[in-house]
C-alpha cells in the first residue's frame, strides 16, 4: 500500500545542487519556476526515488547546530539521507577524486553499516552507506 516516494531539501542555488546530486546518478525530471521567480522546484531522479529541490528567491539561513553531524544529529527532524553504493572505497575515490570532499573517514555505525558522510553545497548532510546486511 505505501511506498517511500521523496524527500525534499531547501538549497541556495539550484543549478549548483542539481549538478552536484547530478554526480551520483540523480537526473533531473521535472522543472518549475514561479511566475514571479520567488520559487524554483526541481525533481530529481535516481532508481525509484525522488529528491525534491526547493530554492527560494529569499532563503533563510540553517542554524548553526547543522554545520557539525555532532550538534545536528539530537534535533528533532529529518537529519540526513543515505545514499547506498556497492563499494565505499570506490566511491570515497570518487568523491575525492571530483571535489566533493577533500577529506573522508569510513566509520562502523553501531547498525552494522559502514558509512561516510559528505556535505552538499548547501552544508546538508549526505550519508553514503554500504549495506551488506540484507535487511
Amino acid at each position: 500500500m505505501f511506498n517511500f516516494h521523496h524527500i525534499s531539501l531547501s538549497v541556495t542555488d539550484l543549478d549548483k545542487s542539481m549538478e552536484f546530486y547530478s554526480g551520483f546518478g540523480f537526473k533531473k525530471i521535472l522543472q518549475w519556476e514561479a511566475d514571479d521567480n520567488a520559487l524554483s522546484i526541481a525533481h530529481l531522479k535516481l532508481k525509484e526515488s525522488i529528491l525534491e529541490l526547493f530554492c527560494f528567491a529569499d532563503p533563510r539561513p540553517a542554524p548553526e547546530s547543522m554545520k557539525k553531524l555532532e550538534t545536528d544529529l539530537p534535533v528533532i527532524g529529518i537529519r540526513h539521507f543515505g545514499i547506498q553504493v556497492d563499494s565505499l572505497r570506490e566511491a570515497k575515490n570518487f568523491i575525492i577524486k571530483n571535489g566533493y570532499a577533500e577529506e573522508i573517514e569510513i566509520n562502523k555505525g553501531k547498525t552494522g553499516i559502514d558509512y561516510f558522510f559528505i556535505k552538499d553545497p548547501d552544508g546538508i548532510f549526505v550519508e553514503l552507506v554500504q549495506d551488506e546486511r540484507g535487511l
